[in-house]
C-alpha cells in the first residue's frame, strides 16, 4: 500500500512529535493492561515500522510483556506507542495525531476481558483474548 499522506501529532507539552504514514482504522483492545495504562480501552493505529519520531530524549520506554513496550513523553504523560518487539512495528494511539483523525473502528480484541460498564454502538469484529493470542503467534 503507497501512503500518500501523513499523519502528524505531539505529545501534550510538545517535547514529542509523530510522524507516521496516513491510515484509516483504528483497533480497540479491551485488555486489563491497556485499560489500567490509559483508564480505558486503547485505541490504536497500526502504523507498522515507518514511523519518525523526534524528541527522542523526553520518550520513556516500558517493557509491558514478553512481546512487546509500552512509550511515553516523560515530560507530560502522553501515551505514544505500544510496540511489537519482535517485528518493531507500532501501534500509535489515536487520539495523539492531530491530522487523519477521520478512522473507522476496526477489530476490538481481547473483547472476553471487556467490563460491563462501557460499550461501543460500532458493528466490529470481535476477538478473544485466546483468538488474538493464536492470530499472532503469541505465546
Amino acid at each position: 500500500m503507497e501512503h500518500t499522506q501523513i499523519m502528524k501529532g505531539q505529545c501534550l507539552c510538545g517535547a514529542v512529535s509523530i510522524t507516521a504514514p496516513r491510515r484509516d482504522r483504528v483497533e480497540v483492545c479491551h485488555c486489563g493492561m491497556c485499560r489500567r495504562w490509559g483508564g480505558g480501552p486503547l485505541l490504536a493505529v497500526h502504523c507498522g515500522q515507518e514511523v519518525q519520531i523526534t524528541g527522542l530524549d523526553s520518550v520513556t520506554v516500558y517493557t509491558s510483556s514478553d512481546w512487546a513496550e509500552r512509550g511515553f513523553c516523560n515530560r507530560c504523560g502522553t501515551h505514544l506507542f505500544y510496540k511489537f518487539k519482535g517485528s518493531g512495528q507500532y501501534a500509535m494511539t489515536a487520539g495523539f495525531f492531530e491530522t487523519g483523525t477521520d478512522f473507522a473502528m476496526g477489530n476490538q480484541i481481547f473483547i472476553d476481558s471487556k467490563p460491563g460498564y462501557y460499550d461501543f454502538a460500532n458493528q466490529t469484529p470481535m476477538l478473544t483474548e485466546a483468538e488474538v493470542l493464536e492470530r499472532y503467534g503469541i505465546k
